[in-house]
Formats: structure tokens, sequence, C-alpha cells
């Protein structure tokens, strides 16, 4: 893949591109640094020679990670299966909003990951339902410009199947990847903090859609709801409830996946954050991530919860 670059291996900004493609093709920054890393080592592996042979050290990376993300997306509907309750993307702090902690090097892979509509909690839920095949084609094509003729080596299928695949994952996605609109974003998650603070029912059914539904992803370790709530009036009845249950927590207004949403936490450490579609001024989809697993990239004051970053190659 000739436009990843031809700069030497393991330089920031060659795993920088290589993180962003990842993440967008797995939803999840643990499993993106995973991949890139597994294509790090094998580039490693590679005898003297062979790596002599490899015009563009960075081309070939990405190649490699993309084949590495599609064997894990190929897997990843067995694995959801077993997955305690509804799976959620990793939900993306803006460091450089809120962080003022100074514990995090530039090595941090949450950090590097450029945040735009093409990683807005709506679309990377609505890429979940297309194939292994469709996202990378679409992914590597319409978000990062690749060529199909190069999409087509990591595939191993024809520059008109690749074509063919992202233009019915685009079919897909559709109305998802709507510019992002922050300020009429932020102004409906702040009514929202408030009314949920002041435990006003009223308030919320006024901002949720009738129709809203509510995901929540706690994967097993903490507890929420297995199966989505749907409905505006329960929605604010079950948003009403957990305030009552849980005393102690801290509601703020942050950026998440690059749009304004709301993380909750107690004693300085991050308990759940929550990611908001909202047209029309009404909230219509809620998206509530507790795993703790997937909170790594928010954690500040509970050491527990980071994970080392591994070596750069």
């Amino acid at each position: 893949m000739g436009s990843a670059g031809t700069s030497t291996p393991g330089i920031p900004d060659e795993r920088r591109q290589l993180i962003n493609v990842a993440y967008r093709l797995l939803g999840s920054v643990t499993e993106a640094e995973d991949a890139v890393q597994d294509a790090y080592t094998r580039w490693y592996g590679l005898p003297r020679g062979r790596q002599e042979e490899i015009l563009s050290p960075g081309a070939w990376l990405t190649t490699v990670t993309s084949r590495i993300c599609l064997d894990l997306l190929g897997s990843a509907r067995a694995r959801r299966e077993r997955y305690v309750g509804a799976w959620l993307p990793e939900p993306l702090p803006d460091r450089t909003e809120w962080d003022r902690t100074g514990d995090t090097g530039p090595g941090d892979p949450a950090d590097q990951i450029v945040l735009d509509e093409s990683v807005a909690m709506a679309f990377l839920v609505v890429l979940e339902s297309t194939t292994p095949a469709e996202r990378v084609a679409f992914v590597l094509h319409d978000v990062f410009r690749y060529p199909f003729a190069e999409i087509a080596d990591v595939l191993g299928r024809t520059p008109a199947a690749c074509k063919q695949l992202a233009a019915s994952a685009r079919r897909r996605v559709g109305a998802a990847r709507a510019p992002v609109t922050a300020a009429g974003q932020g102004d409906v998650v702040r009514r929202v903090k408030e009314a949920w603070e002041t435990k006003d029912i009223a308030t919320l059914v006024g901002l949720l859609d009738p129709a809203a539904v509510m995901t929540a992803d706690g994967g097993g370790m903490v507890g929420t709801v297995l199966r989505p709530v749907e409905g505006g009036a329960l929605i604010a009845q079950y948003m009403v409830a957990i305030a009552d249950k849980a005393p102690g927590l801290e509601l703020l207004e942050r950026s998440v996946n690059g749009v304004p949403g709301l993380v909750a936490q107690r004693a300085g450490a991050v308990q759940t954050v929550a990611s908001f579609g909202i047209s029309g001024g009404h909230v219509h989809r809620i998206w509530v991530v507790r795993n703790p697993e997937k909170l790594r990239p928010w954690a500040r004051e509970d050491p527990s919860l980071r994970r080392a970053a591994p070596p750069t190659g």
C-alpha cells in the first residue's frame, strides 16, 4: 500500500497511522494496539534480505495490519456470542481537552487516534453490521482513500469485488457518517446532564425521542442492563433509578469519540462513559460503556485500569 508512506518502521508517525486504521477496523483500542504490535513483530521477524526487498516498509505494515484485523473480525462474531450482554466499541477520550495529570506519554494508543466522524460511536456501531470484508474495503477506501487495487491485496479479491464490498458497506452506513455538529449536540447533552442530576423525569422524557434506545456494555464485569432499554419514558425512569442507587457519582461533560458525551466518575475514577445519537434536538440513541476493560484510556486516578504500553519495535 503505497499511500501508507515509505518511512522507516517504528517511528511514531507510522505507528499512529496503523493505530488509526486498526481502531476503525476493530472498534477496540486494545485490539488495535495488539494488531499493530503483531505487524511490527512480523516485520522484525523477516530475514534482513527480505526486509531489503520491500520498497515501502510502511505500506507492508499497513497491509499486514489490515490482514490481521480482517482475521480478528472474522472470529469476532463467535467471541461476541459468548460476550455477556451487548458489545459496544471502546469509547475514546479527547486527552487534550481534559487530561491535565501529565501521566500518559505520546505512546498511549488512544492519544494517537484522530477524532473525526469516522470514529463517532454511531458510525462504529453501524459498521458492526457489515461483514469483515465489507468493513475492511469500506474503511480503507472511504476513510483512508486507499485505491481498490491495493485493497485487493489485503482481501485477496479483485479490485472490482472490493469496490462492490465497499459499496455494500456504504449503503448500510448511510446517514451514520453525518458530519459531527458538536455545538448543537453539546447543548442537548448538557440539558440531559442537568435533568439527570436533578432526577427530573419530565425533562428527561422531553429530551428523549419517544422511540429512543439505550444500549449498555458491562461485559459481565459490572452491573448493567443486558438488553437494550427501549422508549424515552422507560429510559428516563431507568436513568433516575441509577442516580438513586449510585450516590457519589459525578457527571462530567466530556468529548467521547470526538463529540459531546457524559462521563460518570467516583473518587476520580471513571465508572461509565455515555455517547449520544442526537437529531432534531432529541436523543434517539444512548450507548453506555461500563466494562472496565474498555475504559482503560479514560483512567486517570485508578492505576489498576492502566495497561503498560508495549515496545514500539
